[in-house]
């Protein structure tokens, strides 16, 4: 189903879809910003959290937007900080409590930090993105019923006060309507398909510019769950945006993309570039990619020893930096010769890789 096709930014209007690589903390490990740019990359994703904990709400305010601070000019959305609720205060070694009032992290340093809804948002509105996305309870894996209906509480009372301090904020700022950015709920629920639906419907009611796939995307077997993908689309409006959060395999967006979900971000293609995996085409051209074909792509291990004396590009159907210049047996020397280079190299090639399914995925709207 074909919903927006433009996403607006200050910098612009971007065809969608449109896939935001993590610079959680305003940087994106081993690349700096005008390498992205070079990768065709349209936007990054900042998290709020973190900028908060390492910067201050006051250095934020005086930088006026953390575009000025990190030299991005391109789309910008930030997240809420609802995923480190995950990472660091329910996963076994966190420290911290949720309550309905907010959450409070305690550090690796024993610093505690409160964050509220209202928090969240003020801080997205002072980093000026394009896409603000409202703090939600994550749901864990492996949730029991009332465990799960606990979180969407939560995260429906979180969002309906995040939702009035965001519009209380843009009226004391006076930001015009056309001028404010999106603002999207996230539906949580796990694997509970009447909770999803309802956390939906709550949202919906409250208003939004879109919803997020929110909490953990896999099931037991470790497949992508389609099925709470589908029903999170099929109740929200037409007009709404659909957002992947977290969504980053190449073949679940293009899935997800058949379902209505126009925006993706995810640390796969950055964290694996530095883990010596990188992503392939299966074609021997740019003009020949097929995303709409089985096993579209592939992964490529530059330190295997059968590359040492290759002098092939590691592909074909790619024009970034590294496969443009350097071959195979060049960036397995860099990898065994631990040159940082390798890391960049990779960086920049799998981010051109997303951006260039996002070319072919626009391509081929007429198929979906």
């Amino acid at each position: 189903m074909l919903r927006k096709r433009f996403f607006k930014s200050s910098f612009g209007r971007f065809q969608m879809p449109l896939f935001f690589p993590d610079a959680t903390r305003g940087f994106v490990k081993t690349v700096d910003m005008k390498d992205i740019e070079v990768t065709k990359t349209s936007g990054i994703l900042v998290n709020t959290y973190h900028l908060y904990k390492n910067l201050g709400e006051d250095f934020i305010e005086k930088c006026k937007g953390i575009r000025n601070f990190i030299g991005w000019r391109g789309a910008l959305i930030s997240d809420s900080g609802g995923f480190q609720i995950m990472s660091l205060l329910k996963s076994p070694k966190g420290k911290g409590k949720v309550s309905d009032d907010g959450v409070l992290f305690i550090d690796s340093d024993n610093r505690e930090i409160f964050f509220t809804p209202e928090d969240s948002v003020r801080l997205q509105l002072e980093l000026k993105t394009d896409l603000v996305v409202v703090l939600d309870d994550f749901t864990p894996k492996d949730s029991s019923y009332i465990e799960a209906e606990r979180s969407v509480q939560r995260t429906i009372l979180w969002a309906r006060r995040s939702k009035e301090e965001f519009l209380k904020i843009c009226r004391k700022k006076r930001i015009k309507k056309n001028e404010m950015p999106y603002i999207v709920g996230v539906v949580q629920g796990g694997e509970y398909i009447d909770l999803r639906k309802k956390c939906t419907e709550e949202l919906v009611r409250i208003g939004f510019d879109g919803l997020g796939y929110g909490g953990w995307p896999l099931d037991d077997q470790g497949s992508f769950n389609y099925e709470v993908a589908k029903t999170i689309a099929k109740y929200s409006p037409s007009d709404y945006l659909l957002y992947g959060l977290g969504v980053g395999k190449p073949d679940d967006i293009v899935k997800c993309f058949e379902i209505g979900y126009q925006i993706f971000d995810c640390v796969l293609p950055t964290r694996d570039a530095r883990h010596e995996r990188l992503y392939v085409f299966s074609s021997d051209s740019i003009d020949k990619i097929d995303i709409n074909s089985d096993n579209f792509y592939s992964y490529f291990v530059p330190t295997k020893m059968i590359y040492s004396k290759d002098l092939s590009p590691v592909s074909k159907s790619c024009d970034c930096l590294l496969c443009k210049n350097y071959s195979r047996s060049y960036l397995y020397y860099l990898f065994k010769s631990n040159e940082v280079s390798a890391l960049r190299l990779s960086t920049i090639h799998n981010l051109r890789f997303y951006s260039l399914l996002m070319e072919k995925i626009r391509e081929n709207l007429g198929c979906f």
